[in-house]
C-alpha cells in the first residue's frame, strides 16, 4: 500500500522548508507518493491542507513564516486554529511546522530553526503516517523539541 503525504508551503516563508521536507519524506518512506501545495501565505494553509487530504494523502505537514508584527502573530492564531479544524474534520495528522521571525536575531539562525523543525516534524510525519497512533510513544516524556536542542526529561 502506498502511504500518500502532503506538504502544503508558503511563497512568504524565507527557507525552502517544502523541497527539504520532500527530500526527507522521500528519504524515510522510499515509496511514498508526495504531493506539494505552495500557497501565498499561512492564512492560506487550512484550506491546502484540507485539499490535500481530500486527494487522498494520509498525512500533512504545513510550512509556514510568520513576521514579527503583532498583525502576523494574529495572522498565525487564525492559521493554527484553521489547522486544527483540518484535523478534527478529517481525523489525520496535520504537522504544522512555523518558523516566527522573532524567535532569532540573525538570519543564519533562523534558518537553523528551519531546518532543524522541518526535518524532525517531516520524520515524526512519516512516522504517524507509516506506523500509527502509536509509533512516538517511546518517546513521550523525554523533551524532545523541534527547532532547538532537546529539553530532555526530568527524572
Amino acid at each position: 500500500m502506498t502511504r500518500k503525504y502532503g506538504i502544503a508551503d508558503t511563497t512568504f516563508s524565507r527557507v525552502d522548508m517544502g523541497s527539504l521536507v520532500y527530500k526527507v519524506i522521500r528519504s524515510e518512506d522510499s515509496e511514498a507518493d508526495i504531493v506539494r501545495y505552495t500557497v501565498p501565505g499561512i492564512k492560506d494553509l487550512p484550506v491546502a491542507a484540507k485539499r490535500l487530504i481530500d486527494e487522498g494523502c494520509d498525512g500533512v505537514i504545513t510550512l509556514g513564516w510568520v513576521g514579527k508584527t503583532m498583525l502576523d502573530k494574529y495572522s498565525y492564531l487564525a492559521t493554527s486554529i484553521g489547522l486544527i479544524m483540518v484535523q478534527i474534520l478529517t481525523s489525520k495528522h496535520v504537522i504544522d511546522v512555523t518558523v516566527h521571525e522573532d524567535e532569532a536575531d540573525d538570519e543564519e539562525k533562523l534558518k537553523e530553526i528551519a531546518i532543524d523543525r522541518a526535518t524532525k516534524h517531516a520524520k515524526n510525519l512519516v512516522k504517524l503516517v507509516k506506523e500509527g497512533k502509536n509509533a512516538l510513544t517511546k518517546y513521550a516524556g523525554k523533551g524532545l523539541r523541534q527547532g532547538y536542542s532537546n529539553a530532555g526529561e526530568i527524572d
